[in-house]
């Protein structure tokens, strides 16, 4: 793996052969001083491109004034202009003669800054001069991993997602964004979102699509300029101030990240020389229809240094922690939203995409070469397996994988009656089955409340109280299972409505009781699992969870334990039913247990059935051939309990 980052002889060689993973300090508008004269270098790569001329602010716009050269063996076009005084701020395009003979405006794909909207100029920026606060957040990212090899897991912490659409959380003045008018800016955004994000008990921040994007209803996933932060938040400092500011507040920030597919605008990547250039060049692959966006060739060598170098600029230059990989399952296989005679097999006769195969499996090799504390996480929806295993052993590279299958199922159970849910008990218990088979995030992501698909209050089956009573079930359950989590934003409060691009959340909801008490509960269970090792510190092996009671269906409860690298334990007991239930749980040994979390505590909104701090003692009962620990609880409806004994643990 190439890690040139000086413009030399070898760069358009390494970048031609898809190993230029610093591409952005070649490719783009560069700047040199010297005696006080400023010389702008722009390098383009459009090798079937017929003539392309540099054009302006510097120039009028002249489309005859700055024509490009092209060298002939990379196809990589270059000019240069002089100046007595800087161009930072000067707005530029290419003016692309296409081998089809066709003159396009092209925006440059490696701009470090862009216009927005209805506006499509880069503009030429120096990123440089910032000066980072996060020095000691950033020295300790890789604590975690270490800790993790001396305890023999991966990532023996807690992860608490907050995922953000960073247009609408705020606005200002709560105002419907109109042409962008209502958007707060980076620092604006941080300063209220990272004492936020601490009082919530969150971890990490998830940023939805932060790249330049012309089209606010695409949610920021169909990208144009991939090293530009979007404008529409202000400029690249104020993106580093973002970060810095969070990062200073111990908020981890990971962004999502683009590389399937992007749009057709005219400015943008497609037919950028009058060929497909970025996308496939075959029919079968070229176009996802249903998107109506172009595919990346990821078979490409300059594809390759264009991507991997971006994953890269955003954690050299921008500090990012990681990236969340968007639709990573339309690059793995050939056939995906294709009906049969629209694709064709790969050499074995198989779906599989091998050049997407290949390709994250450079990419994670690379970003982990020289970030090995990163977040690589794939969203991903399908069985492929070894989605989180090294390269070197056959796996894509990632480290982390959204766990769709077990929201897919939750969603369902529980949308369903209760009457009926004993007959679908198992997408309760199934996701234990695979639940260390990859390293899993259990998200409630955006896609999850658009679209008539309902919040995350309103899909709970029942009426107004019992929805709120079943989320809080939900959540605790969703917060106590293995593996790391994830909760997009606005959730914490219960909204009815689903998420709206144009407005920002409906804050105002927190004046009503059951919104208030919902919010408070689940800052309560963020802070509760980021206080209980037992949570997280096992989430990739059954030494971390032990089932008590699975097969309840008729009752539809279940109950499970806990357990943190000392041998220390929590017990969880889960009543998906509106009734409440007498039950015996069995325990580890003699002695009293206390109840250390309770959704039904009044505080909550509970009815108090079981509150926090309620104590039971364990008896012994003769079952079979064996005498058993137990306690006899009273299990309130739609009640989450979380015990421990309050004798001192037996070290393993």
């Amino acid at each position: 793996m190439n890690c040139l980052q000086k413009n030399t002889d070898m760069a358009p060689v390494l970048f031609s052969g898809g190993v230029n993973f610093y591409a952005y300090d070649y490719l783009g508008a560069h700047m040199t001083e010297r005696g006080g004269e400023y010389t702008y270098t722009f390098r383009l790569w459009a090798p079937n491109a017929k003539s392309v001329y540099l054009v302006g602010d510097f120039n009028s716009w002249s489309e005859s004034e700055n024509p490009m050269e092209k060298d002939e063996k990379n196809g990589i076009w270059h000019c240069e202009i002089k100046r007595p005084y800087r161009l930072e701020g000067n707005k530029y395009k290419y003016a692309v003669t296409g081998a089809d003979g066709r003159l396009r405006m092209k925006a440059d794909p490696y701009c470090l800054y862009s216009e927005t909207l209805a506006k499509s100029a880069s503009i030429i920026c120096d990123i440089g001069g910032y000066e980072w606060g996060d020095g000691a957040y950033m020295a300790k990212r890789g604590d975690i991993l270490k800790k993790g090899a001396e305890k023999g897991h991966f990532y023996p912490a807690p992860m608490n997602i907050y995922e953000l659409h960073a247009g609408s959380w705020k606005t200002r003045d709560g105002r419907t964004n109109v042409d962008g008018d209502a958007y707060l800016n980076y620092r604006e955004i941080a300063d209220e979102l990272a004492p936020y994000l601490t009082d919530m008990g969150y971890t990490h921040v998830e940023l939805m699509p932060i790249a330049e994007h012309p089209y606010d209803g695409s949610w920021g996933y169909q990208i144009c300029e991939y090293y530009a932060p979007t404008s529409r938040f202000g400029e690249p400092q104020d993106f580093m101030y973002f970060v810095d500011k969070l990062h200073e507040s111990g908020i981890g920030v990971i962004m999502d990240w683009v590389p399937a597919h992007f749009p057709k605008d005219e400015h943008g990547l497609s037919d950028f020389d009058g060929t497909r250039l970025y996308e496939y060049q075959g029919d079968d692959r070229f176009e996802q229809k249903t998107w109506g966006t172009r595919c990346f060739d990821v078979g490409r060598p300059e594809v390759q240094s264009f991507l991997v170098s971006n994953a890269l600029f955003w954690m050299r230059k921008y500090h990012i922690d990681g990236l969340r990989i968007d639709a990573v399952a339309s690059m793995l296989y050939l056939d995906y939203d294709r009906k049969p005679g629209e694709w064709i097999p790969n050499e074995h006769g198989g779906n599989e995409c091998l050049e997407a195969i290949a390709f994250f499996r450079k990419l994670n090799t690379a970003v982990f070469a020289e970030f090995p504390a990163a977040l690589m996480i794939a969203e991903e929806s399908t069985a492929w397996p070894m989605i989180t295993k090294p390269a070197d052993v056959g796996g894509l590279g990632f480290n982390f994988k959204w766990n769709m299958g077990w929201a897919n199922d939750m969603f369902e159970y529980m949308q369903t009656d209760p009457y009926f849910r004993s007959g679908i008990h198992n997408k309760l218990t199934f996701p234990m089955m695979y639940a260390f088979s990859e390293n899993y995030i259990l998200p409630v992501s955006h896609d999850e409340v658009v679209h008539g698909k309902k919040s995350l209050l309103d899909k709970m089956f029942g009426e107004y109280e019992d929805k709120f009573r079943a989320m809080r079930v939900f959540m605790a359950y969703m917060m106590t299972l293995p593996g790391k989590k994830m909760l997009f934003m606005g959730t914490e409060y219960g909204p009815f409505r689903e998420w709206d691009y144009e407005n920002e959340l409906e804050w105002f909801m927190l004046k009503y009781p059951a919104h208030g008490a919902m919010h408070g509960y689940i800052r309560a269970l963020n802070k509760f699992y980021l206080s209980t090792p037992a949570l997280y510190e096992i989430d990739d092996s059954w030494e971390g969870f032990e089932w008590i009671d699975a097969d309840l269906a008729a009752m539809n409860l279940i109950s499970y334990r806990r357990i943190d690298t000392r041998g220390r334990g929590v017990y969880i007991v889960l009543n998906f039913a509106p009734v409440e239930w007498d039950y015996e749980m069995r325990v580890k040994r003699r002695g009293e247990y206390e109840v250390i979390f309770s959704s039904d505590d009044k505080k909550y909104g509970g009815s108090g059935t079981a509150g926090e701090g309620t104590t039971y003692r364990a008896y012994g009962k003769k079952i079979g051939d064996k005498t058993e620990q137990l306690i006899k609880m009273k299990i309130p409806s739609y009640g989450a309990l979380i015990l421990k004994s309050k004798s001192p643990a037996k070290k393993k």
